[in-house]
């Protein structure tokens, strides 16, 4: 009942911020792209071959904003501003004469009313995979608010449904071969806009960094690696790739922790796959809000030890992330280790239940390593 009330307010107040903005959508054509992982880079992928391909476009991401030479901060730990802020940005990008708008949409913006007013020309499904079940809690929930959406679009893609012959003469040169899933949705879509082979191609292939999605900070005898992985599929896929990335001899150092207040089944499946696929294992914090960090830590080492791991010889438990991320950097990785901390990418913030506190992994690790050998 809580919940619907909450929706019903989200939903009248979306209605008046449309009315107040005037439905800023209807001065473009919006594509959004969903699905549990994948979403930033593939509208990333989209937005450069749209650009390249001479569209006045713009992008409303996890990470940022984008629109003419513009880049504005869309806030904190949210894929979808939310109803008032949505509609006042997209008022922004009309004024600014695009002609096309990129945005990644969740199961909690749809859901919630957060897009409501806004119709979808094109709708991108990237995978779907359990997440978010404290909120929608059965996966089948999950799904079908994915695919609710989906069907709402004129016209809709889903990545497992394009070929992949559609770019295989294409070189992605983010690392990942789940990439090349990314960037096969995001051709698809454009093809369907009208783009040429050939700015696809361009588009794709000059697209080679997007922050916090396997950015490597450190590469001097071993690597340091940030990541936004945060779901159990994704933390799978990121050490699946970290493992092709160290050197002989090298070892998957994983750093990571799980968020408060969000679905606490995943921890220890998390754990697990970590387990399994990284040498060492340093568990920590991650937006713990108000729960007790060391119990979420302890969800996620029960999955650890599943896969036969022991504590201070295969896996660490320290809280602090900050001490984490240094331990894992200065005290245990060697030459040609893989050193690869998820679960915050390119965030700016940290949670410990009294609201936002100023934090960056990427800054952490770049700092950490700044130590070794000094």
């Amino acid at each position: 009942m809580i919940r619907k009330l909450k929706n019903i307010y989200h939903r009248v107040r979306a209605l008046f911020a449309q009315i107040y903005f005037g439905f800023p959508a209807r001065h473009f054509k919006v594509i959004g792209i969903t699905g549990t992982d994948g979403k930033t880079t593939t509208a990333f992928f989209l937005y450069n071959i749209l650009l390249k391909a001479g569209f006045k476009v713009a992008l409303i991401s996890t990470i940022e904003a984008r629109f003419g030479d513009k880049v504005v901060d869309v806030g904190l730990h949210v894929t979808n501003p939310d109803e008032w802020h949505l509609p006042k940005l997209l008022k922004r990008i009309a004024n600014e004469g695009m002609e096309y708008v990129i945005l990644e949409v969740t199961s909690h913006g749809i859901d919630q009313g957060r897009i409501w007013g806004i119709n979808f020309d094109v709708a991108g499904l990237t995978n779907i995979t359990p997440e978010h079940l404290d909120y929608h809690k059965t996966f089948e929930n999950y799904k079908n608010t994915k695919l609710k959406f989906l069907n709402s679009a004129k016209k809709s893609f889903k990545t497992d449904e394009i070929p992949d012959e559609l770019i295989s003469g294409i070189k992605v040169k983010l690392p990942g071969g789940y990439n090349r899933l990314n960037a096969k949705l995001a051709a698809a879509i454009a093809k369907h806009l009208g783009v040429s082979d050939e700015k696809i191609k361009e588009g794709i292939e000059s697209l080679e960094f997007i922050p916090g999605r396997m950015q490597i900070v450190y590469d001097k005898g071993f690597k340091v690696i940030v990541d936004f992985a945060h779901t159990p599929n994704g933390l799978e896929k990121a050490l699946t790739e970290a493992r092709k990335m160290v050197s002989e001899g090298g070892r998957v150092i994983s750093v990571f922790g799980s968020a408060g207040e969000r679905d606490f089944k995943k921890r220890p499946k998390m754990g697990e796959i970590a387990g399994w696929l990284a040498d060492l294992v340093v568990i920590t914090a991650e937006d713990p809000r108000s729960e007790d960090v060391n119990a979420i830590s302890m969800q996620i080492a029960s999955g650890v030890e599943r896969s036969g791991k022991k504590r201070e010889k295969d896996y660490f438990v320290i809280n602090d992330r900050k001490e984490a991320i240094e331990f894992a950097i200065t005290k245990l990785a060697k030459k040609g280790d893989v050193v690869i901390i998820t679960g915050k990418g390119h965030e700016k913030s940290m949670n410990y239940g009294k609201g936002e506190i100023p934090w960056s992994d990427v800054s952490t690790a770049t700092s950490a390593s700044s130590k070794v050998g000094s």
